[in-house]
């Protein structure tokens, strides 16, 4: 007790707080070498403590000797309770090793492994492996592969039904999971409707319609209902379209409209028009759409309600709906952020689906105005005007417009281009953007009935109204191109096709015009460009094939025409061509195969006649000539051409007396014909005839009106009498001899104006068979083709 002084009463009882204690001074453990030495390693042991510490009297006497503060008489100080609480936590680690860290421990236990060969933890594997499975099948029909899809709806099935079993076995049959049962089997059902396996698809709805644990079940008899009316079953789609009616309750209001659109569509298919009307008009009621009440105009159309038309057209343009006004995307010049906004906006996913639906219903007006006007009024005329007076009262007035020049075109389609131009006239005081519709459709008018005056002045004024019309761009150069300034067509047709890339009208122009200016390289560019937009047009493959005929590539341009044999397979004028290109090839049976086809498709090209029956004579084959010939006579009539080949075909096949009935007729028609009366002297001197002094005397009077005839025109065009003396030289060279054997005739015995193919100096003729497109024709014809607006 000698060192233990207690405080008298003068002492502050607070004193020794402010005091420094290095216990609780952690940056200087930095420097405490017994510390560093014990973080350092689990072995080492604090040194004892020696420290006295200020401001007490304990000095070192072992801690566990304290007094406890009953036996000092007085309460123990502040300070001397902060030191003992600061002591009693180092009490435990007295002697024994310290290890703040838990290093002497070693790495902690390995985590206990599941054990897989539970019933638990299987049926958890089992169901994971099925709902996988189910979302793999719909990502697989998402991206199109159906069968794909099908195969692993089938394995989740299976899986599934594995799973069950597995739930019964274990005991847990009251924990079976109904949700993954019902979507393992509405998703096989709906892979078996998706490829298109029907039955199938109805007995796996069946089964989940009949399962009374499946709540809403009922509402899937409209899929059933779907897949009756693919297979048109009419009255079962019905009956289960109103079985899924009744299951829906009056909360669902949309679902129930959609059901009741569907029934309407089938009566309409039935032709039950009455019972649709019924279900149209309940819709119309309660929640009118515009598909709803487009089919509404058609049934009373069908049925031909004049009154209940108009009726149900006045409903059709009052329906809402509910887009707002397109001002909002107009960005006014103040508020930069708002700008900002509009413009991210102007075209989002939001937008496009409000454009979408008012295109849509626009379109439905126009076609059921189209369709109704000439019903409901005395006239087509008067009917589209009260269509067009409803339309100005209703929330559409912009289409009136378009209502007027539909109005004009149909004008057109009648073939009433009075009218249509009286209409399409009435718009020369409007609004730019129909101003330039009405002159366009003027210009193309006035281009068909080749008024070109009048077609390049409205064609002017379609483009003063709107420059970036480009169907305005390309009527005019329809204009300039007639006119045969191909340059500047062509600037117009890129204009145009600068304002709408996509403009097929203009990219064949250009084509066209570049090929007049002989560009063929840029021309065959533009053909290149328009086939990769209209893979199965017929008439830019032919171009194509033609501009390769002019670059002198003929297998490229076979190549080309027999793609348009592969899309219009009886086109006669490119098979023709393309008996043409393998006859300049050199293979003479290909081309006749070509040329055969060509003419059992059209009969009457003159130019495949003459080839086919040259082939024929070539081949040693005159008999089957002759029904060519003949055939050329009757499109010919006039022809005495095609009657002298008729009787040589005759008389090289050996028929004489025939081949002299033919000249003899040929000569009654064309008395003065100079080969004929040749050949009727040459038969009849062979033949021994009677007649042959009458021909004779006939052919030098013929002969002797001819020289004369010849020796006018030669004078009147100056020619030189050297010519016309080679000219009486080679026609008194063709005259046969009287000795000479009829068969060794010479081909050279007919005048220059008829050649006779039957000798062997005959030279094939080139039939340069009609091209599928002429390119004069092509110029007058096609180049303002499709230019109305749709």
């Amino acid at each position: 007790m000698e060192h233990v002084h207690l405080a008298v009463e003068e002492d502050d009882l607070y004193s020794g707080y402010n005091d420094y204690n290095p216990t609780f001074d952690s940056e200087e453990l930095e420097n405490d070498a017994g510390f560093q030495q014990a973080v350092r390693t689990s072995h080492g042991r604090r040194p004892p403590m020696t420290a006295k510490f200020p401001g007490t009297a304990i000095g070192s006497r072992p801690l566990s000797r304290i007094p406890m503060a009953s036996s000092m008489g007085r309460p123990m100080t502040g300070a001397m309770l902060v030191r003992g609480c600061l002591n009693n936590s180092y009490v435990g680690l007295l002697g024994s090793t310290f290890d703040p860290l838990g290093q002497s421990r070693g790495p902690a236990p390995p985590l206990e492994a599941k054990n897989e060969d539970t019933p638990e933890e299987k049926i958890k594997i089992l169901e994971k492996k099925v709902n996988d499975l189910i979302e793999e099948s719909c990502m697989a029909q998402s991206m199109g592969a159906l069968q794909l899809a099908l195969e692993k709806a089938k394995e989740a099935g299976r899986k599934e039904r594995a799973l069950v079993r597995q739930r019964e076995q274990s005991g847990n049959a009251d924990h079976i999971n109904l949700d993954l049962t019902y979507s393992v089997l509405l998703n096989l059902a709906n892979q078996y409707a998706n490829n298109e396996m029907y039955p199938e698809a109805l007995n796996s709805y069946q089964v989940i319609v009949k399962n009374k644990m499946f709540s809403n079940a009922g509402r899937l008899k409209v899929n059933m209902a779907n897949i009756y009316f693919k297979q048109k079953n009419y009255p079962k789609a019905i009956k289960f379209y109103r079985m899924a009616l009744d299951q829906i309750s009056n909360v669902h209001k949309e679902m129930r409209i959609k059901i009741m659109q569907n029934i309407g569509v089938v009566f309409v298919r039935m032709g039950q028009y009455s019972d649709a009307i019924t279900s149209f008009e309940h819709i119309m009621s309660e929640s009118p759409n515009i598909k709803t009440g487009f089919n509404l105009i058609l049934c009373y159309y069908a049925i031909g309600d004049r009154e209940r038309m108009k009726k149900a057209f006045q409903k059709l343009i009052s329906v809402p709906l509910g887009i707002d006004d397109e001002d909002k995307y107009i960005p006014s010049n103040d508020d930069a952020s708002s700008n900002m906004v509009i413009e991210a906006i102007k075209n989002d996913k939001l937008h496009q689906m409000e454009r979408e639906l008012k295109t849509l219903a626009e379109k439905y007006i126009m076609t059921a105005a189209k369709l109704i006007a000439p019903a409901i009024e005395t006239s087509f005329a008067t009917g589209f005007d009260w269509c067009v007076d409803m339309v100005k009262t209703s929330q559409y007035v912009e289409l009136a417009n378009d209502l007027e020049i539909n109005k004009a075109i149909t004008y057109l389609r009648q073939k009433d281009f009075n009218q249509a131009v009286e209409t399409l006239k009435t718009f020369e005081k409007k609004d730019s953007r129909v101003k330039s519709a009405a002159a366009t459709n003027l210009s193309f008018l006035y281009f068909l009935e080749k008024d070109y005056d009048q077609a390049d002045r409205y064609a002017d004024l379609a483009m003063n109204a709107d420059r970036y019309n480009p169907a305005a761009l390309i009527n005019k150069g329809n204009t300039v191109f007639v006119k045969q300034d191909y340059e500047k067509a062509a600037e117009f047709y890129k204009e145009a096709l600068r304002n709408d890339s996509s403009c097929t009208e203009a990219l064949y122009n250009l084509g066209l015009a570049y090929k007049r200016l002989n560009r063929l390289e840029e021309a065959l560019d533009c053909f290149l460009k328009l086939h990769a937009i209209l893979r199965n047009s017929a008439q830019v493959m032919y171009q194509l094939a033609n501009l390769c005929e002019l670059l002198e590539d003929p297998q490229q341009a076979i190549e080309w025409l027999m793609q348009v044999i592969s899309v219009t397979p009886t086109d006669p004028h490119a098979l023709a061509k393309l008996g043409e290109l393998h006859d300049g090839e050199g293979d003479k049976s290909q081309a006749f195969q070509y040329y055969y086809e060509s003419f059992r498709y059209f009969p009457s090209n003159i130019d495949v006649i003459e080839w086919l029956g040259a082939y024929y004579i070539e081949t040693q084959f005159c008999e089957k000539a002759i029904q060519y010939f003949e055939r050329a006579t009757l499109i010919q009539p006039t022809q005495v051409k095609w009657r002298l080949m008729v009787a040589s075909c005759y008389r090289r096949s050996g028929n004489y007396q025939k081949a002299l009935e033919t000249y003899k007729d040929i000569h009654c028609k064309f008395p003065e014909n100079v080969e004929c009366l040749r050949f009727l002297v040459r038969l009849c001197t062979d033949m021994g005839l009677k007649e042959v002094q009458e021909y004779a005397t006939k052919l030098k009077k013929v002969e002797k009106m001819k020289e004369i005839r010849e020796q006018v025109s030669s004078s009147c065009s100056h020619s030189s009498s050297s010519t016309k003396g080679e000219r009486l030289s080679a026609r008194m060279r063709s005259l046969p001899a009287s000795n000479e054997p009829y068969e060794a005739s010479s081909p050279k015995e007919l005048d220059v104006s008829y050649v006779d193919p039957l000798g062997p100096q005959m030279e094939r003729p080139k039939t340069g068979a009609k091209k599928r497109v002429d390119d004069d024709d092509f110029a007058d014809e096609e180049l303002g083709d499709d230019l109305l607006p749709e």
